[in-house]
C-alpha cells in the first residue's frame, strides 16, 4: 500500500483507471492511483506480477476482457509498446476506445505539485547530467528528489513544496506518455539513432525527444545542446517559437548566448559577454568531450533555476559520478580497469574510446541496429579486442584486418584474457575497458547486472595473488 510520503493524485479521485505493466514503475502508478481515491484495474502479462499486486492490496482485472469504455486512462509502463513495432493488444484496445494512454510522469504532473521540474533527456549523458544537477542543487542547500529513467520510481519520491525540485530523467518512451509535465528547466543533450524501431525510425525518435520542450511557456527554459544536426534543428525550432528561454550549449566550441566547453574552459556567454567560469581539468568525474558536454547543461540548468556561479562551480567540481559511466573499479600494477557497461551503443562507447590510449576493448552483446559504426576513427587507440555475447560475430567482421581480436563468449572470459595481455604487455597509459556498444540482454538482465558482474570480476584480480611479470603487481584503488 501507499505511504504517507507517496505522491497523491487527486485529480484521479473517483475515477476508473487501468494499469499495464506492474514492474519498477506500474506497481508504485498503482498504488499511488489507489490512495488517491482512483478504481484501479491492474494487470501484467506476468502471473507472479499479478501474484504481488494481489499481495499488495491492488484489484488485479484482466485488461484484454474489461470493458474499455469505463477507463479514464491507462497507465502504461514505459518499456511496453503501444505504437511502433506494433502495440501490445491491451493499448491496441484502449487507442480503439481513445482512452488516453499515459505513463507514471504524467500522473505526477496531475499531482499539481508546487515544486518546480527539471527534466533531462538524450541519447547519451542524460544520466550523468541528471545526477549532476541534483548534485549541485544538494550541494547548494535545496531539497531535491531525482528519479525517472535514472532509477528510483517518480510517484515514489516525496512530495515536495515550492522550494524543492524534481530532477528527472526522461527517456523517450516515457516522454511519449507525458502530455502535460511543464518543466521549469527542460534540457536535450543529444540525438544519435536509438530505439527506432520503438518510434517507427529517426522522425518519431526526435518527435518523441521534442516533447520535452512542448509543454512549455513563458518564464521557464529550454537547454539544447546544439552539437548534432537533429538537436541544432530542434534548437532552430523553439528558439523561433519563442515560447521560452532557449540557451545553446555545446562541447565543441563558442555558442552565442550559450553555454560551452572550449580551449579547456567552461565558458558561460549567456549574457553576451564570454565568462570562463570552470578549467575542465579540475572536474575530476567528468572526463572527456561527451562530460564537458554534461557539465555545460548542467551549469545552464542550475542557473536557470537561479543558483549563483560559484555554487554550480563547487558542485561540478565536487561531483562524484555514476556507476558503470567511466568509473574506475581498480588500478593493477600500472593498468586500470574501467566499467563503463552504460555503453549499450556505438556513440556512447566512442565518448570513452575518446579517453584513452592504449585500450584492451572489451566489447559485445546484444547488437543495436548501428552496430560499430562511427567507432573507425578509434580503432587506433585499441590494443587488442575482446568480444562477448551475441554481437561476437558481428562485431569480429567488422574489426577484421583493423583490431585484432579474440571471441571469448563470457565475461568472466574476457576479463581475464585482457588482464593477461594488459599486464603481459604493459603499455604505458593501458586501460582495460568495458564499454560494450551492445545492449546488454542477451546474457544480463541490464547494463548494471553486466557492470556488476565486470567490477567482481576485477575486484577478483586485485585480491587474489598472483605473480606478474616477477613479482604481485595488485593494488586497489580506494
Amino acid at each position: 500500500m501507499a505511504t504517507a510520503s507517496d505522491i497523491r493524485i487527486p485529480a484521479m479521485a473517483g475515477q476508473t483507471v487501468a494499469v499495464l505493466g506492474l514492474g519498477k514503475s506500474g506497481l508504485p502508478a498503482a498504488r499511488a492511483l489507489k490512495a488517491s481515491g482512483a478504481e484501479v484495474w491492474a494487470w501484467d502479462d506476468n502471473p507472479r506480477a499479478r501474484d504481488e499486486a494481489k499481495a499488495a492490496g491492488l484489484p488485479v482485472v484482466d485488461l484484454a476482457a474489461s470493458d474499455w469504455s469505463k477507463p479514464a486512462a491507462l497507465v502504461l509502463s514505459p518499456g511496453i509498446p503501444h505504437s511502433f513495432p506494433k502495440p501490445h493488444p491491451v493499448a491496441a484496445l484502449a487507442s480503439a476506445r481513445r482512452c488516453p494512454i499515459i505513463g507514471d510522469i504524467e500522473l505526477m504532473a496531475r499531482a499539481a505539485l508546487a515544486a518546480r521540474f527539471i527534466g533531462i533527456t538524450g541519447t547519451n549523458g542524460k544520466s550523468t547530467t541528471t545526477a549532476l544537477i541534483a548534485h549541485i542543487l544538494k550541494s547548494a542547500g535545496l531539497r531535491v528528489e531525482v528519479g525517472g529513467n535514472l532509477g528510483t520510481p517518480a510517484l515514489t519520491l516525496a512530495p515536495l513544496g515550492k522550494d524543492g525540485f524534481y530532477v528527472l530523467e526522461m527517456s523517450s518512451y516515457q516522454l511519449e506518455l507525458t502530455h502535460s509535465l511543464a518543466f521549469d528547466v527542460a534540457v536535450l543533450l543529444n540525438i544519435t539513432p536509438d530505439h527506432l524501431e520503438r518510434h517507427g525510425g529517426m522522425e518519431g525518435y526526435i518527435a518523441a525527444k521534442a516533447r520535452i520542450f512542448e509543454a512549455q511557456h513563458a518564464g521557464q527554459t529550454a537547454v539544447i545542446a546544439v552539437d548534432d544536426e537533429p538537436s541544432r534543428g530542434l534548437h532552430a525550432r523553439f528558439l523561433g517559437a519563442r515560447m521560452q528561454t532557449v540557451i545553446p550549449i555545446s562541447a565543441e566550441g563558442p555558442v552565442a548566448g550559450g553555454v560551452y566547453a572550449h580551449d579547456g574552459w567552461l565558458l558561460d556567454d549567456r549574457a553576451g559577454e564570454t565568462e570562463r567560469v570552470l578549467r575542465l581539468a579540475d572536474a575530476t568525474s567528468l572526463l572527456g568531450k561527451h562530460n564537458w558536454q554534461n557539465a555545460a547543461a548542467a551549469f545552464a540548468a542550475c542557473a536557470a533555476a537561479g543558483l549563483a556561479t560559484p555554487q554550480i562551480v563547487a558542485g561540478i567540481k565536487s561531483y562524484p559520478g555514476l556507476a558503470h559511466r567511466q568509473e574506475l573499479i581498480a588500478a593493477i600494477g600500472d593498468v586500470r580497469y574501467i566499467n563503463d557497461s552504460k555503453a549499450t551503443n556505438a556513440d556512447a562507447a566512442a565518448k570513452a574510446l575518446a579517453c584513452y590510449q592504449p585500450i584492451y576493448w572489451i566489447l559485445g552483446g546484444r547488437a543495436k541496429e548501428t552496430g560499430l559504426d562511427g567507432l573507425e576513427p578509434f580503432y587506433s587507440r585499441i590494443a587488442h579486442a575482446f568480444l562477448i555475447g551475441e554481437a561476437s560475430e558481428r562485431f569480429a567482421a567488422a574489426l577484421e584486418g583493423r583490431v585484432a581480436c579474440t571471441k571469448c563468449g563470457t565475461m568472466a572470459g574476457a576479463v581475464a584474457a585482457a588482464h593477461r595481455r594488459a599486464q603481459d604487455e604493459r603499455k604505458p597509459g593501458a586501460v582495460v575497458l568495458l564499454s560494450p556498444a551492445a545492449a546488454s540482454f542477451d546474457q544480463f538482465a541490464n547494463f548494471e547486472e553486466r557492470g556488476d558482474v565486470f567490477r567482481k570480476l576485477v575486484e577478483a584480480l586485485c585480491v587474489t595473488p598472483m605473480q606478474t611479470n616477477g613479482g604481485p603487481g595488485r593494488r586497489r584503488l580506494q
